[in-house]
This record gives structure tokens, sequence and C-alpha cells, in this order.
């Protein structure tokens, strides 16, 4: 009886012109956004690419250590075609230094400045399936039931000895089954155009992660599904739901996201936790600046003068701390740069090689001592506020199906903040690499008359995003909410189905 069911609604639903209509707008919207979204993506690999060869020659051209600047660069990714996240809004180039512990807040941006492009390129997969799709499913699900009750079949239907469990199951199936033809012909179509383009590799568990997206949006597009359906099953007019199906979607869709970020408390905690933890650091550099001055006044070499009257022609030494403009940076000592010697200073050499063996550990110590602060110091001001935003934005299915597809695609916060956490780790094996080679106590430190550091011995960065179960594990929480409400639904269409009079 259910597989007669499920083959008389399908049919009905397969010959309806909203299934043509639905079929013909999935593919032309994801098809066309498709063939934009890899335009976007080749530019900022271009970019990525520019910016790379760019930082290398910059690198071979500073001719002492304490004056060269590691950058390190975060590629785009290639997912980010089915939901950008934060992949093109948080910086993708950090400078690597002892001075510093690289974070958010130090990032800057390489990318395409074309507007237009970025425009077209803001709307991904992920939206189209968010608001189109979505919408398609309200449109299939709006008759489902109440249709039924104005055209009086279902009283004919429940004449037979058909539990009314199996009618909305078979409803249900059928439905599905139909929407699942344009999300999967759309979703195919795409993975095709990704897999011919030249400039995109993708490997296996890329193409796991796609299939996680393409899990979560059948369970996304189930949810829209059964809410039309229960609007259907309590109203009985199909006038009446079709027109409460469009409020629902309009506020889940459109209204609810975007309201609720403006209407989000704002703390004034972060604006005082930001001065609290500069003030801190402040006090740690400017206990640094104290013992730096009491090494230069016990230091055989008369003064303070830093650059131990070395400097021959061009250059500049490292003799004051400069306040940086970026939110809870702190102070820093200038690089040092001196093209030639003079022609008497040999003997001071040793007295320099001394002072900036003493200064190098000592910095880093301190940029170390640092992290502790504006670690804690970014959580509070820019990691928690835009996870209280999330919490709340996933009071809407929309925000869930967000969340989950950013964390398949990797272009969560949490993924962004991967590269992060590799820069980190790269500026540690460069520490270690300064300390076992004696960089700090080194000529090449401070002056180029000994050549150009070798930049090829240092350890060489490389960022590789997490494996498809470190990503499965961050979107688990957010599919699993979206499960709940499927079966939430569906008892509750049951339940006011089964007690309704026919």
């Amino acid at each position: 009886m259910l597989t007669t069911l499920i083959r008389r609604e399908l049919l009905d639903n397969l010959m309806t012109f909203r299934f043509a209509a639905a079929v013909f707008i999935m593919l032309l919207l994801v098809v066309a956004n498709t063939v934009v979204l890899i335009k976007d993506y080749e530019k900022r690999l271009v970019d990525y690419n520019t910016a790379l060869k760019t930082h290398r020659q910059q690198l071979r051209e500073d001719i002492t250590y304490s004056s060269g600047e590691l950058k390190v660069d975060r590629p785009p990714n290639p997912l980010s075609i089915f939901n950008v996240g934060f992949d093109k809004r948080l910086g993708n180039e950090v400078t690597v230094s002892h001075r510093y512990v690289p974070t958010l807040w130090d990032a800057g941006k390489h990318g395409s400045t074309n507007s237009f492009m970025g425009m077209f390129a803001a709307i991904d997969v992920v939206f189209i399936f968010e608001a189109i799709l979505s919408l398609l499913a309200l449109i299939f699900a709006y008759d489902a039931l109440a249709g039924e009750y104005e055209r009086g079949t279902l009283r004919l239907v429940l004449t037979h000895a058909v539990r009314r469990g199996y009618i909305l199951l078979a409803k249900y199936m059928s439905a599905m089954l139909c929407l699942l033809v344009p999300l999967l012909m759309s979703l195919l179509l795409a993975v095709i155009l990704l897999t011919t383009a030249t400039s995109i590799s993708l490997n296996t568990d890329d193409f796991l992660r796609i299939g996680g997206i393409v899990l979560t949006s059948v369970v996304y597009l189930s949810v829209f599904y059964l809410i039309g359906m229960l609007i259907s099953v309590a109203t009985r007019r199909t006038g009446t739901a079709l027109m409460l199906s469009m409020f629902a979607w309009g506020f889940l869709v459109l209204v609810y996201p975007n309201v609720i970020l403006a209407v989000v408390p704002r703390s004034e905690a972060p604006k005082a936790r930001a001065a609290s933890a500069y003030n801190q650091i402040e006090q740690m550099w400017e206990e640094f600046d104290r013992e730096r001055k009491q090494f230069l006044k016990n230091d055989a070499f008369p003064g303070e003068n830093t650059d131990f009257n070395l400097m021959g022609s061009g250059g500049y030494s490292s003799g004051s701390f400069h306040r940086s403009s970026s939110i809870l940076r702190y102070f820093y000592i200038k690089p040092v740069f001196m093209k030639r010697l003079k022609e008497d200073a040999e003997s001071r050499v040793p007295h320099a090689q001394n002072y900036y063996g003493f200064l190098g550990p000592r910095v880093t110590d301190t940029a170390e001592k640092t992290w502790l602060i504006r670690k804690p110091a970014l959580e509070e001001i820019l990691v928690q506020p835009t996870n209280v935003e999330g919490v709340w934005l996933k009071l809407s299915p929309v925000g869930l199906y967000d969340a989950a597809t950013q964390a398949w695609a990797g272009t969560d916060l949490k993924g962004i903040r991967d590269f992060f956490e590799a820069a980190r780790e790269y500026r540690q094996q460069m520490v270690d690499h300064f300390y076992n080679t004696k960089v700090f106590e080194s000529q090449q430190w401070f002056t180029g008359d000994k050549g150009t550091p070798d930049w090829d011995s240092l350890p060489q960065f490389a960022f590789q995003r997490v494996d498809v179960d470190t990503n499965a594990k961050r979107a688990l929480t957010d599919v699993c909410l979206l499960l709940m409400i499927n079966i939430a639904l569906f008892i509750i269409i049951f339940l006011i189905f089964v007690k309704s009079e026919v």
C-alpha cells in the first residue's frame, strides 16, 4: 500500500509545472553562478601566487636577518565556491617575526579589487540553496494536505484501509524525491565544472566534503518541506497555506538572518578588555626596555648608542621602540640595517654581536609573554561576539545550514584560524632555527658586509587544510540539530493529522 501511495504522489508531482520550473531555475542559477565563482577563484589564486612571488622577492632583497620580513600567505579555498564563509572576509597574509606572535589582528589582505566580480561572487551555491531551493520546497508542500482537504480526495482515500501515517510518509518521500532531482542535478553540473577547471584540483577529501554539503542540503531542504507541510495540515486551505508559507520563508530566510545581527546587544566589555590588555602589554615592553638600557649601561662600550658607531653608508639602527596602530599591538624594536661598516669598526663588532645576542632572545621571550595576554583578549573581543551572533543565527534553520556547510567547506572561523595556528607553529620553527644557528649574535643580523643571508636555509611554510574527519566533527552539531528539527516537525504534523477530522 505504501509503495502504491508513493508512486501516485510521485507521478502527481512530476507532472506539474512547478517541478519543471524547479529543475530549470536551479540548473540555470547554479551553473551560471558556478562559472562566475570559478572565475573569481581563479583571480584570487592569481593574486595568491603573485603575493608569494612578491614576498619571496622582497625577502631576498633584505640584506640582514633583522630587516627581513617573512610573510606567509593563505591560499584560497576551492570549496569556498560552495560557501565562501570567512574565506574572503578575513586576512590571508601575515608577517612572521620573532618580535610578535601572529593573530587575526595582524593579518593583511591580498585579493581581487574587482567590486563587480565580488558582488556576484558573494552569491555562492549554498546561498542559492538557502533562498531558492527552500522556497521551492514550500511551494511543493503548501497544498500537500490542504489541497486534499479542499478537493475531498483525502476523504476518499481514507475510506480504504489506509493508515494516515502512510499518507504522510508517501507525500513526504515523493516530494523529497522530486526536490532531490534539481538539487543533485545542479550540484553534479557544478562539480563537473569544478573538475574540468584547470586551476582547481580536488582530492578525495574534497569530494567527501562535497558529499557532506549535499547531505546537509538534503536535511535543510527537508526542514522547509516539513514546515510547508505543517502549515498545510494546520490551515486546510491552500490560499491561506500559500500565504503563510511565503511569510515563513520571508521571515526565516530574508528577515531573521539580517535583523538579528542588528538587534543583538553589543557589549562595551571588549573596549575595556582591549584597553586593559594593551596596558599590560605596554608594561611588559617597558620592562623589557629597562632591561635593554641596563644591558647597554653595563656594557664595556660607553654610552647607550645601539649602532656602536658601526654604521657606514646606508641603513638604520635599532635605537627606539615603535607603537603600532593596530589594536592590542605593542612596542617593538625597529630592525637594524647597515649596508656597510666603518673602516675602523672591526673592534666594535663584538660589542654589537653581544648586544644583539642579548636582545634577540629577550624580544622573542617578551613577544611570547604578550601572546599570553593577546590570546584571551582576542577570544573576548573578536571570537566570542562572533560566536554569540552565530548562536542567535542558529535559531533559524538557515543559520544552522550556513554554519554546517561552512564547516564542511572549511571556510568557517575555525577553518581560517587553522591558518594562523600554522603561522604560529612556523614562527616557532623559525625562532628555533635562529637559536640553533646563532643568528641573533651573528654579524649578518645587523650588517650586509658578510653577504646576503641564506634565506633558503630557513624552514619553509606549508599550510594544509584539516582532514575531512575534523570538518565532519565541526559540522556534526549543526547537522544533528537540523535532523532534530525534522523529527520534531514530522511528529507535530503526524499528531495534528491523526486527530483532525476529514
